[in-house]
């Protein structure tokens, strides 16, 4: 079986790759000839823990090809996925120019039947614009050949997203044809060895559902983040509060950790996105308008801490950021919290010095030498008034305070995920700041 997937995003890349794995014959494309250059070599030009070795495996045995050319790539394939980007436009919508692109040059090429699945994340009603614009195509080549349009929305986390792939905890597929449905069921077999199967819906049915289950899952951070401010001007404790109600099966324990808020390529997007669609069609979305406003004000949480501690000005202070990445096990870095608290503390007259594991060349990229970058996270805290954490990556969660204490100036931490205990804190002398709990002030 050969399929194409247009498109070496993080998406496409991922999904081309995991079905290399399971046998099939994989063409992945790209416009960006230098970055298929680089995959042709092994180079992976995204952080994704366990891509790399698969896609070197897959290269090697022959199953894997990557090419700039969509029309000689979709040639004696059965289904072709469309995994190119859809950006936030300036009103929030989702920008469909690349997927609709593509569909057209698919229209313009494709030589026998296909199945055209969106994998990107599109707004509902895309997959009709999708047949429309392949329908043209073949209108202008005065071609009557016959083909499907489905929408196969990914479920991917950042960080273990191979492993979300490989081992899906459901796979949704909108269609409207047997046809389709059968090539689709066959290409998904090797991944429902754990007995989770394919749910087939109709095909605006399984757009809705992408967004919906994102926008869920921002509400959920969102909600809890509100709840933690207000334990902390109250006086609760946000964690005790957070393991009392995750407890309820009803609620379950995902996605109430309170935090600097969300970022990513995912949820910001797709909130955005379907707010906008509400109002498209008269069906205002008012919750979800509220957890994107929660969240730009819980991105400013941090930095203002920050800023109050050192009475309004940070003149003269030196500052340590642990963590760049939205999330840990990734390199990605958009709509990232460290953005805007790096934003917050340089503007208020702070040297900032950062360190992450794996996204220091996104960093420099985006913010280039306002900040200064340490190789490891000790020399990220030499000199500094205060240590930020804005990413919860592992090698941050038990740290040297012994050292920490020789290096830092003054022992002031700022923890913008609850990785630490606050009566530790107290214990090493620090002054201590989370989200959602009482501060840990030291009487140094």
């Amino acid at each position: 079986m050969k399929i194409a997937v247009i498109g070496t995003g993080y998406v496409g890349l991922v999904s081309g790759t995991c079905f290399a794995e399971t046998g099939i014959q994989v063409a992945c494309v790209d416009i960006d000839e230098e970055k298929i250059e680089r995959l042709r070599n092994g180079e992976v030009p995204i952080y994704e823990p366990g891509l790399t070795r698969l896609i070197k495996n897959n290269l090697e045995k022959k199953r894997l090809t990557f090419s700039t050319s969509l029309k000689e790539s979709i040639q004696d394939c059965e289904a072709v996925f469309i995994a190119v980007g859809t950006p936030p436009d300036e009103d929030g919508s989702a920008d469909l120019q690349y997927v609709l692109s593509v569909a057209r040059e698919i229209g313009r090429h494709m030589e026998e039947y296909l199945v055209v699945i969106t994998k990107s994340t599109v707004p509902i009603n895309t997959s009709e614009k999708v047949r429309s614009a392949i329908s043209e195509e073949l209108k202008n080549r005065d071609a009557k050949i016959e083909f499907d349009v489905a929408s196969n929305p990914e479920f991917l986390k950042e960080g273990a997203a191979v492993n979300d792939f490989l081992k899906p905890d459901r796979i949704v597929v909108g269609t409207d044809s047997e046809r389709a449905e059968k090539i689709i069921n066959r290409l998904y077999k090797p991944f429902l060895l754990n007995g989770h199967p394919v749910i087939i819906m109709d095909i605006r049915s399984a757009e809705m559902t992408k967004y919906a289950a994102n926008a869920m899952l921002a509400t959920k951070i969102s909600f809890m983040n509100e709840i933690a401010n207000l334990c902390e001007a109250v006086g609760a404790d946000v964690n005790l509060v957070r393991k009392g109600i995750g407890s309820d099966p009803r609620i379950g324990n995902k996605f109430i950790y309170p935090g600097a808020g969300y970022g990513g390529s995912c949820f910001p997007k797709d909130v955005k996105a379907l707010v906008r669609t509400g109002k498209e069609y008269a069906a205002p979305l008012r919750i979800l308008q509220s957890v994107e406003d929660a969240n730009d004000h819980q991105k400013t949480i941090v930095g203002r801490k920050v800023i109050d501690h050192f009475g309004g000005s940070l003149k003269d202070k030196h500052i340590a950021v642990w963590g760049l990445s939205f999330k840990p096990e990734t390199d990605d870095m958009r709509e990232a919290p460290s953005l805007v608290i790096i934003n917050a503390l340089l503007k208020a007259g702070a040297r900032v010095t950062a360190y992450d594991p794996v996204a220091f060349d996104e960093a420099k990229r985006i913010l280039g030498d306002r900040i200064a970058y340490a190789k490891d996270r000790h020399e990220a805290v030499l000199d500094a008034s205060a240590l930020v954490i804005v990413t919860e990556w592992a090698e941050f969660r038990v740290p040297n305070y012994r050292m920490m204490e020789k290096l830092m100036k003054e022992k002031v931490i700022f923890d913008g995920r609850n990785i630490y205990e606050p009566e530790e804190m107290h214990e090493y002398g620090f002054s201590y700041y989370s989200i959602g709990r009482k501060p840990m002030i030291a009487n140094n």
